[in-house]
């Protein structure tokens, strides 16, 4: 049991550390548009709260919603990826 309880712990320790990733990358693109939450949700019907908490790593979203924002960034979906996958450590893995 002991070692389910610390497999559990790691696991949302990555999970914690890849949404702080997604955030990072969604927040420096949208300032990148200087658009505030406010107006860059609004122009790609995203919900203000749910693109404050994702940019603060505080929440886990849908893929659908995470390719509305590539797409808004005017990204393809596998690049938008990428750029999260460069904030995160090349051996980055749930797994290990």
């Amino acid at each position: 049991m002991e070692n389910k309880d610390n497999d559990f712990e790691i696991m949302e320790k990555k999970k914690k550390i890849l949404l702080k990733a997604i955030g990072k990358v969604v927040f420096e693109k949208r300032k990148t548009l200087n658009k505030g939450i406010n107006k860059f949700s609004f122009e790609y019907d995203i919900g203000n709260g749910l693109l404050s908490r994702l940019e603060n790593g505080k929440t886990d979203t849908k893929i659908s919603t995470l390719w509305k924002i590539a797409n808004a960034f005017e990204l393809k979906f596998s690049d938008f990826a990428k750029l999260i996958e460069n904030e995160l450590d090349s051996n980055f893995n749930f797994y290990n």
